[in-house]
């Protein structure tokens, strides 16, 4: 073998060793990855499926479980009181211009008596009012304005009636709940009062349950669902169209079912003046009274609608024998009067007082809280 052909033979050897050994280093280097490029879904195209071990469900309706904590019920007149006070009532007015005036003629007395009119107080409250005052102040010559405020406290103390029982009748026997039916006219917030009233009752630790039987208003169901999951209580509802008796009866059968204490069955809001619907609420107490007794019918009264309020509450006394009276909106009213008013003409004690719009603002009324707002306290 010539020189030529050993040189040849040696590169050949070194070019395979190299080759080798480039192979097997390779082997144990990694592979180098290259970034994933995201694929472009098509909109038509179905959407992935969540994985299994992510429960999606789940999570959203332990979200929507967590129900607010409601405001306790012995906070909320002492706030609505302040509300009162600085709200611009007339019949709170009538009483501030009475305090302030330098003396009580005929002209004053004269514009005190109008004013207590025009809220909607009554001609025989307003005159037993003003003749009280008027022989107290002028006879007995009360001129300190701390010792004629206290007169006037008390006169209107009286006037509200103090001795009515307010209290809700929730008392029930063992297996069946108390039922509560709301019942008014449109537009009183009377779904909104139920939802509230259920928060004011789970507040006093009571077990509650809503039945939507205003099948009329395509949104009603929803609302006091919505309501029931703020403050953690189950509603039953049924279609729309569906036969609001029929709702009420499998609200009260599900309530006996899950040991409920209350079941709070709102109502569709109806015009007094139509005869057909207004016996449909007798209906439905006759339904639910198969199983449970109806232990109280509220009435729903929007305190703006003033004389007018009083004529919706004659009628629907009459049709489902109203209990207690539940007033809306009194902040925003001039008619601060239709207190007095509505309980003299029914005969039944407001139980209820809405004074805004916020989760908590009805609260059990108080005839001293009441006044006290009145007189700017």
């Amino acid at each position: 073998m010539n020189t030529a052909q050993i040189i040849a033979l040696v590169v050949l050897l070194v070019v395979i060793v190299a080759a080798v050994v480039v192979f097997a280093v390779s082997r144990r280097r990694p592979a180098v990855e290259t970034p994933a490029v995201p694929a472009v879904e098509a909109p038509w195209a179905a959407p992935a499926e969540a994985p299994a071990e992510v429960p999606v469900v789940e999570e959203v309706q332990a979200v929507a479980a967590v129900a607010e904590a409601p405001e306790a019920p012995a906070s909320r007149m002492v706030r609505l009181r302040r509300r009162l006070a600085g709200s611009q009532n007339g019949l709170a007015r009538a009483l501030a211009g009475l305090l302030s005036s330098d003396r009580l003629d005929a002209d004053v007395w004269d514009d005190f008596e109008t004013t207590l009119i025009a809220a909607d107080l009554g001609v025989g409250p307003t005159t037993e009012l003003v003749e009280a005052l008027r022989t107290t102040l002028g006879v007995e010559g009360i001129a300190d304005p701390v010792a004629a405020k206290e007169v006037l406290r008390r006169e209107l103390v009286a006037l509200v009636d103090p001795g009515l029982d307010r209290s809700l009748r929730l008392e029930h026997e063992s297996g069946t709940p108390a039922v509560v039916m709301m019942v008014g006219v449109n537009g009183t917030g009377k779904t909104t009062t139920v939802g509230k009233l259920a928060r004011l009752l789970v507040a006093e630790d009571h077990r509650v349950l809503l039945g939507a039987a205003d099948t009329f208003r395509a949104a009603a169901v929803e609302q006091l669902t919505t309501w029931g999951e703020r403050v953690g209580v189950p509603t039953v509802g049924g279609a729309e169209g569906a036969d609001p008796a029929s709702v009420a009866y499998q609200a009260v059968e599900r309530a006996i079912g899950d040991g409920m204490d209350v079941v709070l069955v709102d109502t569709a809001g109806r015009l007094h003046t139509k005869v057909g619907l207004m016996d449909e609420l007798g209906k439905i107490r006759r339904v639910v009274e198969k199983q449970a007794p109806v232990t109280e019918v509220l009435l729903v009264i929007d305190a703006t609608t003033g004389q007018n309020g009083l004529a919706q509450a004659r009628v629907f006394a009459d049709a489902v024998d109203v209990t207690g009276l539940v007033l809306t909106k009194l902040d925003g009213s001039a008619k601060g009067g239709i207190v007095v008013a509505v309980q003299r003409e029914l005969g039944v004690p407001v139980k209820l007082v809405g004074l805004g719009e916020g989760a908590d603002d009805l609260a059990p009324f108080d005839a001293e809280q009441f006044v006290a707002g009145l007189l700017g306290e």
